[in-house]
């Protein structure tokens, strides 16, 4: 089970993108992620008139390695660890380590 999830709100914990929070727009392998508004690169690209595209310098979302991003914990407002724990069911769910509330629940 992958502790960061396409979707979770995460916030950077190192790098020049230091406390910038976002959402995970996707997980790749190797363990690096793609998040919203963070990391950004300048990508000149040319156009395509056949798929109608434009050419031009496009601002691009760059992946981060997962160890660089924290899940953002609401209730204690600033990036929380996340450890994996099975119910009485058998379901597996994330938790938070710093007050034990479960994410996905």
């Amino acid at each position: 089970m992958r502790k960061i999830r396409k979707g979770d709100q995460v916030v950077v914990i190192s790098g020049s993108d230091k406390g910038r929070r976002g959402a995970v727009i996707e997980v790749l392998e190797g363990g690096q992620v793609v998040v919203e508004g963070v990391n950004m690169a300048k990508k000149h690209q040319r156009g395509n008139p056949q798929q109608g595209t434009q050419g031009g310098i496009v601002e691009k979302a760059m992946p981060l390695h997962a160890s660089k991003v924290a899940i953002w914990n609401p209730a204690a407002k600033k990036g929380d660890r996340v450890g994996v724990k099975s119910l009485a069911d058998g379901k597996r769910v994330r938790f938070f380590k710093s007050n034990g509330e479960m994410i996905d629940a």
